[in-house]
């Protein structure tokens, strides 16, 4: 079984930091065969990043399906930009693996979506539900019962107790703590290292400790806006990678 999926030809949206770190648990978990990176970046293309070459990028999808490689994973850390690319190569006949790492511990009764990444040292505890396109990044606890909606970002040293609910496109930030039986909502930020200990609106920022508002969440209106079809325009990851122009029509 692990030699045949070895031989499962695999590439990897997005050629930055994070994009690394997916390749790398790929080759430590022996789940596939990555063969190359696409990316937005012009400057990229041509090169190799980790010996593996950039291609371009994802106006190259079509060629690469008719090669016969037909799986792909999204190492991109904008949750609104890893969804709609978990959209795109989906309606481009894509298969969307997982990259988990075989240090992270998972247990037997945990759902998991497609397209999702485990880092090193991730603890997902029992009856867990991971969304799609989600990342639980190094060294996270996840607790019993809790649920990660799809393209939820849970950063390294997040700490989650049970039942504890992140709604899709929710961003925890890196060492934070989130008592049981709370609700973070759509697109909520949780600031690093912050303690929350009630709900979370949906579009709401959070800080400190305990945690308090200091972006509060839009009208009605400026949320049915938000959830207009379309990528998020925030471009302060440096490993975003956004649609080509004809990919996006």
């Amino acid at each position: 079984m692990r030699h045949d999926s070895m031989n499962i030809e695999t590439i990897i949206l997005g050629a930055g930091g994070h994009g690394r770190v997916v390749l790398d648990i790929l080759q430590q978990a022996k789940s596939c065969k990555p063969v190359a990176f696409l990316d937005s970046n012009p400057a990229l293309h041509g090169r190799r990043v980790d010996g593996l070459p950039v291609l371009g990028d994802t106006s190259q999808l079509p060629d690469l399906e008719r090669r016969g490689v037909r799986r792909a994973i999204i190492a991109i850390g904008d949750n609104g930009v890893r969804r709609a690319m978990g959209h795109l190569l989906e309606q481009n006949g894509f298969e969307l693996v997982n990259a988990i790492h075989p240090s992270a511990q998972l247990a037997t009764s945990v759902s998991l979506g497609k397209g999702v990444v485990i880092a090193a040292g991730a603890l997902v505890c029992a009856h867990c539900q991971i969304g799609d396109y989600s990342i639980l990044n190094t060294g996270c606890i996840v607790d019993h019962e809790s649920m990660i909606g799809t393209s939820a970002h849970i950063c390294p040293g997040v700490r989650l107790a049970g039942h504890v609910t992140v709604e899709s496109g929710a961003f925890i930030g890196i060492g934070a703590t989130i008592i049981q039986n709370v609700h973070v909502g759509f697109e909520a930020v949780v600031a690093a290292g912050a303690v929350v200990v009630r709900n979370v609106d949906p579009m709401t920022t959070v800080v400190g400790v305990p945690a308090r508002v200091i972006k509060d969440s839009p009208s009605a209106d400026q949320f049915a806006s938000m959830m207009m079809p379309g990528v998020s325009d925030d471009a302060r990851d440096p490993m975003r990678v956004a649609p080509s122009p004809t990919a996006a029509d």
